[in-house]
């Protein structure tokens, strides 16, 4: 349990995931219940439902699901194609630099800060 990679597929792993995966649902829906006009802190989230809401769109003759100064389907892809290429990133780095991997992010913040 002090080791990240101990046992990546077991049930305390998986009970984890499921753990973190049900707390973004709830603080999701939370802020888009109690204020209605918030920006999303779910961004993913919200670029994949943009991104499946302007394919709609295009595939449809019907009333158009979205607005019209909504975002696009060209913006909402390149957003998309970008975290999937960020989850091959660390993908990468953490097969690589198993437990280590997780230091990266903390060393980019230093780096930034000590840029600014």
């Amino acid at each position: 349990m002090t080791k990240a990679s101990a046992d990546p597929v077991g049930l305390l792993a998986g009970t984890a995931a499921m753990i973190a995966v049900s707390a973004m649902a709830c603080q999701y829906a939370l802020l888009r219940l109690a204020v209605p006009g918030a920006i999303s802190t779910a961004v993913m989230t919200g670029n994949l439902a943009n991104a499946v809401l302007s394919a709609m769109d295009l595939l449809t003759d019907r009333h158009p699901l979205l607005p019209h100064d909504s975002t696009p389907l060209n913006r909402s892809l390149g957003r998309l194609f970008g975290f999937l290429l960020g989850c091959v990133v660390a993908a990468a780095a953490a097969s690589l630099a198993a437990d280590w991997a997780w230091s990266l992010p903390a060393a980019l913040a230093a780096v930034a800060i000590a840029v600014r």
